[in-house]
């Protein structure tokens, strides 16, 4: 980490990257934004954003089973409830005569109040509060190993499996016809969605990680007239928020989160504004 940190000091004349913790969070940036880019096109194809908002609410379940079971670090109990969350989740889904978003909506309100009954016995919910917001700037070199995983295995996903699931958001049955596997495809999607929620809501927050999976993508869809325009859009809107947001967080002294997604915001009201004009 010691050459990756002089390199950072020598390529970015500014005072604040000679803090630790700002380094961290900029190299956590760097891989979360095409990260989150990435994912939130395939999220928004697939009609999936609700998904992964119940996903990362089901966060807070997991740590709860986590801080039951006496784990100093909760976050395999995270990624095991989120995985298993998921699948549940999408085989009820799949099956269930109800709409998607009821059967979304149980899932969410029952990890949700699961979690917050658990974490909340005793009053000592506070300690866990942190995690609704999350903190970028407390980020450890271990953990950026992990964002790397993530990365890596979305953009393998990517470049092997899009094109079938671009099939399925498209045309279910169509997709059958071409022998796509569509369940395998689905299942598989759903355990990436739960994986990178799950990683990155300690420092995103549980309630800022939707909006940053989404507003990108969202973003871009509004200027985009090719497949590929439409990832590389996604991914420059996510760099662009995250990077600009954890600079203007220090500067203004405010959590790195919220000013993230409130530039994401800003993006996507940009483009939807000029999609109106270039229409009129």
């Amino acid at each position: 980490m010691e050459l990756i940190y002089q390199l950072m000091e020598t390529l970015l004349p500014v005072s604040w990257i000679h803090y630790d913790f700002m380094k961290n969070a900029l190299l956590a940036v760097l891989m979360i934004a095409p990260l989150f880019g990435l994912m939130g096109t395939m999220v928004v194809n697939n009609g999936m954003a609700f998904f992964s908002d119940a996903v990362g609410h089901s966060a807070l379940c997991g740590i709860a089973i986590g801080v039951v079971l006496g784990l100093s670090d909760t976050t395999p109990a995270m990624i095991a409830f989120a995985v298993l969350f998921a699948v549940g989740l999408n085989l009820i889904r799949q099956t269930n005569h109800a709409s998607a978003d009821t059967i979304i909506s149980v899932f969410s309100s029952l990890g949700v109040a699961a979690g917050l009954a658990i974490l909340s016995r005793g009053g000592d919910f506070s300690r866990y509060s942190g995690m609704l917001v999350g903190d970028i700037l407390s980020i450890a070199p271990r953990e950026l190993a992990y964002l790397a995983g993530a990365l890596v295995l979305t953009v393998i996903f990517w470049l092997f499996g899009f094109n079938a699931l671009h099939a399925v958001s498209v045309n279910r049955s169509l997709a059958r016809s071409r022998r796509i596997p569509v369940a395998v495809i689905d299942m598989l999607f759903a355990v990436l969605i739960a994986v990178i929620v799950t990683l990155s809501i300690k420092w995103i927050g549980l309630l800022m990680i939707n909006a940053m999976l989404i507003l990108p993508a969202a973003a871009s869809r509004n200027i985009s007239s090719t497949v590929r325009e439409y990832h590389l859009y996604s991914i420059l809107f996510s760099c662009f928020s995250g990077i600009t947001g954890l600079v203007m967080s220090y500067y203004l002294n405010i959590a790195s989160g919220p000013m993230i997604v409130i530039l994401a915001a800003a993006v996507f009201f940009v483009t939807h504004l000029f999609r109106g004009r270039a229409r009129n």
